[in-house]
């Protein structure tokens, strides 16, 4: 029987990019790879970016250079945020031999099959224009929490901010598919779920829906789980969310 190729996960920023690093980290492990710490040798290297800080830009950079410390000749993916606004300047490192953006980097395993194929590095980043579906994530921190992905995007352009630009408009999932996930996550003995995506007061702009119906609806189910909110800006956590959750079972 051959021995499983290894992969390791590097994340940085959000909680959001730790849901979305356990989607791409289950998608390898469908594939028979076998998952180990970043720190030990692997033959392929998946770095999950931020970009909202020069901090975070040079955390990434590190991590690739710690990569190729570990193991001289793996192969080293970088996804994400930083991918989607520098993949012009990771390709030109030398260092990186996939690049994948916002809405590539789910797509990776096609990605890296394509480039053991070629042997010739992979740059993949769509306009963000392009980035309008989403895309289901979770993740479990512990063996009663979990992260679970419910929007994606942000409208609000504000002039300091990158995240629009990385991430793309408001978007998010239909309350009934939020609500099968909610009842699988407790099924596996989770307890606690906490809310995530980067502007989570604006859930619903693409479903026609809102936050308060999804809070409501959450509610109703027949568990024992623990909602918690994450990523919510002040203006959008109004008074009827408020006096909701005070008297919510």
């Amino acid at each position: 029987m051959p021995t499983p190729r290894k992969v390791a996960f590097a994340t940085l920023g959000c909680k959001l990019n730790y849901a979305e690093t356990s989607a791409i980290a289950r998608k390898f492990a469908d594939e028979g790879y076998q998952r180990t710490p970043f720190s030990q040798k692997a033959d392929i290297y998946v770095i999950n970016t931020c970009t909202v800080t020069q901090a975070a830009d040079k955390k990434c950079r590190n991590l690739i250079n710690k990569a190729l410390r570990n193991k001289p000749g793996a192969i080293v993916a970088v996804v994400g945020c930083y991918a989607q606004l520098r993949s012009k300047e990771l390709a030109e490192s030398g260092k990186v031999d996939i690049v994948l953006g916002t809405k590539e980097k789910f797509d990776i395993l096609h990605y890296l099959q394509e480039f053991e194929t070629g042997r010739q590095n992979i740059i993949q980043t769509c306009t963000i224009e392009q980035v309008n579906e989403f895309l289901p994530a979770s993740s479990v921190s512990d063996r009663t929490r979990a992260f679970l992905k419910i929007q994606d995007g942000c409208d609000y352009k504000c002039s300091y901010c990158t995240v629009p630009l990385a991430r793309g408009r408001s978007r998010n999932e239909p309350i009934s598919e939020i609500v099968q996930q909610v009842n699988e996550l407790t099924r596996h003995g989770i307890r606690e779920i906490v809310l995530t995506g980067v502007n989570i007061g604006d859930f619903g702009k693409s479903t026609g829906e809102t936050f308060f119906d999804l809070i409501r609806e959450l509610d109703k189910t027949e568990t024992q789980v623990r909602f918690r909110i994450s990523s919510i800006e002040p203006n959008l956590l109004t008074d009827e969310i408020i006096d909701f959750i005070a008297n919510s079972n």
